[in-house]
């Protein structure tokens, strides 16, 4: 398995960098997968989403794929952590 992506969800310029697919920086990461307030105003968008679009690569990235970090750690202990299966 490769390195995971790290996105510091509570940093400005990761904010810009890793959006929801539809480019807006206002996602939450919720229960596994995403969530953004934007789309969430939108009629007849779904505002739940499993990938964060990086607009550095233009790469789609699952929730699996990354590694959120807060300032006091991992955001998900069970996702997150530095730990891979043997």
């Amino acid at each position: 398995m490769s390195e995971k992506q790290v996105v510091r969800i509570e940093d400005r310029t990761d904010r810009w960098r890793f959006t929801c697919p539809r480019y807006h920086r206002s996602w939450e990461p919720t229960n596994h997968h995403f969530w953004c307030e934007r789309c969430s105003k939108i009629e007849g968008i779904d505002p739940v989403f499993d990938e964060l679009l990086d607009r550095l690569t233009g790469e789609l990235r699952s929730r699996d794929e990354v590694r959120l970090m807060t300032d006091t750690g991992p955001f998900d202990s069970d996702l997150d952590t530095e730990e891979e299966a043997a």
